[in-house]
């Protein structure tokens, strides 16, 4: 499926149309009988339609430019959504929200999950877990997965979003794991003559990551972090000034 910029303007009109004519939260989908309620069901058919075509890929990899290429095609319809700003219950936007984490566009999952725990999204039903679970859980194993992998600032902030939310704590203890680590590793990189590092420095950072650290050992106590929290510990008696150790 490809769109002219017209169809493309088209489509962010109708969507921002159909999250207006909301004004109460139900989280109902558009409604079929309005124009932006007709292109919604044009467009959830392409992406069943895609959605069939990923399942008739088994590797991961292969995948990937594939989801790349169908959220590209549903950009117009999510930025109209996006422009709304209103509860609309939306299968284009949440699969979206789940490619993006898989293609690792991360910036892109966050500016949608922050937008579906704002309204309170659901998942599609073939998803098990409620959306701030999905968002903070996935995105915590790709960084535990691959260090590095995941933006520092990005794990900050779905931690902000999702640390109140109801999950289990075996998921939830994933997240503060992936953030321990990434402080320390913030702490052992420190530049001194960083003027624009927070006071205290490199302990500032390594007391931070052994908060989150000390955080999913008590949710989860086989996060397996125990040699994170000793190593945080040391790095903070090294970093202690002479007399204060």
């Amino acid at each position: 499926m490809s769109h002219s910029p017209f169809l493309r303007q088209r489509q962010q009109k109708l969507a921002a149309l159909a999250g207006a004519a909301l004004t109460v939260a139900t989280l109902a989908e558009p409604d079929p009988e309005s124009a932006a309620g007709q292109e919604y069901a044009t467009l959830r058919a392409v992406l069943h339609d895609n959605l069939r075509k990923l399942q008739d890929v088994e590797s991961h990899e292969a995948r990937m430019p594939m989801k790349r290429a169908f959220m590209t095609e549903f950009a117009p319809w999510i930025a109209g959504v996006l422009e709304a700003d209103q509860p609309v219950q939306d299968e284009i936007l949440m699969t979206n929200l789940v490619w993006a984490i898989d293609c690792a566009e991360f910036d892109l999952a966050l500016m949608l999950g922050r937008f579906a725990l704002k309204h309170g999204l659901a998942l599609p039903e073939r998803y098990s877990r409620t959306t701030a679970c999905f968002l903070r859980e996935d995105i915590a194993e790709i960084a535990l997965a691959q260090p590095g992998a995941v933006p520092h600032e990005i794990l900050v902030e779905i931690d902000q979003l999702t640390a109140g939310a109801d999950m289990p704590d075996a998921a939830k203890a994933k997240l503060d794991k992936a953030l321990g680590r990434s402080w320390l590793a913030r702490a052992e990189d420190f530049d001194p003559s960083d003027e624009t590092g927070p006071a205290g420095g490199a302990a500032a950072f390594a007391s931070e990551g052994l908060t989150h650290l000390q955080r999913a050992l008590k949710l989860n106590a086989k996060v397996g972090v125990k040699k994170d929290i000793e190593r945080a510990e040391k790095l903070l008696r090294d970093l202690a000034p002479k007399g204060e150790e």
